[in-house]
């Protein structure tokens, strides 16, 4: 699973002109589901996102994580992320989860960060999102598990 982290003072994302997630200040991540992920992958991206240490500490250093800051978290689904790019002009989407595995693991991703952080919002899987943010750093992290 892939995990683009991005620091925020605020992000939404809204579907047919409706907004479907909001967060003030947290975490906006954009996710994706490789075709070979497994269970332990959503356990170790959600471990993860709610450990890594982006926003500051007293002294001005990146050493508190979402859950030590209590912050709000966005997840967002992201299948373009698994794109292969390595050739030509065009992605090639053939590493990504086909759409059903997609979508359960996205599910259980959120299941497993919402055990831990009060607010959790998301975006629709398979929906035209538009997402809006302002990148606090600015401040991104591409994780893997």
């Amino acid at each position: 699973m892939i995990g683009l982290l991005q620091r925020v003072s605020e992000a939404s994302v809204t579907v047919d002109d409706v907004v479907v997630g909001s967060i003030g200040p947290g975490l906006l991540v954009l996710v994706a589901v490789h075709r070979d992920d497994a269970d332990a992958d959503v356990v170790r991206l959600a471990e993860r996102i709610l450990t890594y240490r982006v926003f500051p500490d007293t002294a001005d250093r990146m050493n508190r994580s979402l859950l030590d800051a209590g912050l709000d978290l966005l997840l967002v689904p992201q299948f373009t992320l698994a794109a292969d790019t390595r050739k030509g002009t065009r992605a090639s989407f053939t590493r990504a989860a086909d759409p059903a595995k997609g979508a359960a693991y996205f599910e259980r991703l959120v299941a497993n960060c919402r055990q831990r952080v009060e607010r959790v919002a998301t975006g629709r899987f398979g929906a035209n999102m538009q997402v809006r943010l302002t990148n606090d750093g600015p401040v991104t992290f591409w994780l893997e598990s």
